[in-house]
């Protein structure tokens, strides 16, 4: 791995300007999709040494890795030039080897404070407000959510934008590799019948995190939220948080903060089901069978709003 940090140390040195020379790397906790390191990095100036700090992503595959880190550092500058909410700042992603790496800013996380619930609720709206440039849905570029494919060609409907580009992409994904039952069947009868969910609702083009679960945010020592790891795209804000209504959701000072900034509209209970939907689909894709029960779940709520 030497030849690798030294690789992306002079990577550095030509962004930066600096002579970096790698000090030493630590691998870092969290990620189930991607390996992460902090790099320690010295520089050698006139008044003595100086140590830089990196946090570091790296993954396999390529060119199919190194454009899913271009990806994903374009949507973190996207999500800075809002102003909203505190995203680490990309500096250089590459490949060596056939090892794709991104490095941002380390960030110094902590256990997040009493206050960094709402002060991330309020923020989120802040990010919300920020509409599409071209008042369509998807985003210059497409990414991925987690490690799977995500397409974000620009369609001026809503409607079928979800149901083209992310149920039914992933729906038949699930179905290429062997997951069919009673469930696909269920999946059609609710992209059929989506307008169903919309009859008096039509959700303005935000800029969205994308993939927003409580993984995916932390804190600064004074308490202030940042957001990470992103699937960034223009569509309808419910979907970022009817997301942070999985795995364990976010603290009730969140949820107060952002309807006190930036109120839902009262369908949002029966879409919400509609929207993490997509979620349960990507986590089958991902991580396998074990999610197909809440693809079910998912799928019955729907339809029990669908009658």
């Amino acid at each position: 791995m030497q030849n690798f940090w030294q690789a992306v140390a002079q990577h550095l040195s030509e962004i930066t300007g600096d002579p970096l020379h790698p000090l030493h790397y630590r691998p870092l906790g969290g990620g189930s999709i991607n390996a992460a390191y902090q790099l320690s990095c010295v520089l050698q100036a006139s008044s003595g040494q100086e140590r830089r700090d990196y946090f570091v992503k790296v993954a396999g595959g390529g060119e199919r890795a190194l454009e899913m880190f271009a990806a994903e550092a374009a949507g973190l500058q996207t999500l800075a030039t809002a102003n909203a909410v505190r995203v680490p700042q990309p500096i250089a992603w590459g490949s060596v080897g056939g090892q794709a790496y991104l490095v941002l800013e380390y960030l110094e996380l902590t256990s997040p404070r009493p206050q960094t619930g709402s002060l991330l609720g309020s923020q989120l709206a802040q990010l919300h407000r920020t509409l599409s440039p071209n008042g369509h849905y998807g985003w210059d570029r497409n990414n991925t959510i987690g490690s799977t494919p995500q397409i974000n060609s620009w369609r001026q409907n809503w409607l079928d934008f979800y149901r083209e580009q992310r149920l039914l992409y992933q729906v038949k994904l699930a179905c290429q590799r062997g997951y069919r039952g009673a469930w696909v069947a269920q999946a059609e009868r609710v992209m059929a019948e989506l307008e169903t969910f919309f009859l008096d609702y039509r959700p303005v083009p935000s800029l969205l995190h994308g993939d927003l679960w409580g993984g995916n945010y932390g804190a600064l020592p004074d308490g202030s939220p940042v957001i990470f790891d992103p699937a960034t795209y223009y569509g309808d804000r419910e979907t970022d948080l009817a997301m942070t209504e999985l795995f364990g959701g976010f603290p009730a000072e969140f949820y107060r903060a952002y309807q006190e900034a930036y109120p839902l509209d009262e369908g949002y209970c029966q879409r919400k089901p509609l929207y993490q939907l997509y979620h349960w689909l990507n986590h089958l894709n991902l991580f396998g069978e074990g999610y197909l029960g809440s693809v079910q779940r998912a799928l019955q709520q729907c339809l029990s709003f669908l009658g």
